[in-house]
């Protein structure tokens, strides 16, 4: 990754309310950033801890079927985390579900502000613009979890829908609705709690009184083309469906 931008917008024209989020999309690590290598094996760079595995495929049919437009990020999550708040002391990780980052114990603070600098505060000035694009925006941001961390019980739910209790205007109905389709299990601020504060939800949705949801899917369900478009066609109406619905 050289002079690339740290994030890719695709379908800025789409005329719909929503704007669909991906912010772990790709597992790259900048040459600027320790000779672009962080010191773990390509095994690990290809797992859930440095990018959300399918969520891009996801996000791309997701926002072709929403007629919305898309921002996704360019950098993996463990050179700088886009989701989390610039203070949050998980920003850049050093210890990753059983992984050592060797590159990021030893980052300085000028490196992460470099890193800052040249990738995570471009991402979020442009994520800023799009979600202002409109006065009525929908944030529906993308994410994918693993099945099973390591050490942990398996994961039973297909589909989880994260929400702070802040807002959970679309979040609620969304779960509900999801849970009556037959073959889900269905995950309320599953596999994870809601947001943290500073998170791309925080600061582009919560903050400025934007209607949100935050999808996690399972990432072995979403690991071909093919899976992440059946999963669009599926959920795009559902999501369409929900908004109709809430009247906002």
């Amino acid at each position: 990754m050289t002079d690339q931008s740290p994030y890719t917008i695709t379908g800025k024209a789409r005329a719909a309310r929503w704007l669909v989020t991906c912010d772990h999309a790709r597992n790259t690590v900048p040459d600027w950033v320790a000779g672009g290598d962080l010191g773990i094996a390509a095994t690990d760079m290809a797992r859930h801890i440095a990018y959300d595995v399918g969520a891009l495929g996801l996000s791309q049919a997701l926002a072709e079927h929403l007629d919305a437009p898309l921002i996704a990020s360019n950098f993996s999550r463990l050179v700088i985390d886009p989701n989390r708040g610039e203070d949050d002391p998980t920003l850049v990780m050093q210890l990753y579900d059983g992984t050592i980052i060797p590159a990021n114990r030893v980052a300085s603070p000028a490196q992460i502000t470099e890193r800052l600098e040249r990738l995570y505060r471009p991402y979020h000035q442009a994520y800023r613009d799009l979600a202002a694009r409109r006065d009525d925006s929908v944030i529906c941001a993308v994410h994918s979890y693993t099945p099973r961390l390591r050490g942990r019980a398996q994961r039973p739910w297909q589909v989880g829908v994260l929400h702070d209790h802040s807002d959970s205007r679309l979040a609620l109905p969304l779960i509900a609705r999801l849970r009556q389709e037959p073959d889900l299990c269905v995950g309320d601020n599953e596999p994870y709690l809601g947001h943290l504060e500073g998170d791309s939800i925080d600061r582009h949705a919560l903050q400025h009184g934007r209607p949100n949801v935050l999808i996690e899917l399972r990432n072995d369900l979403i690991a071909t083309p093919e899976q992440q478009a059946q999963w669009a066609l599926r959920l795009a109406p559902i999501l369409q469906q929900v908004l109709t619905e809430s009247g906002l």
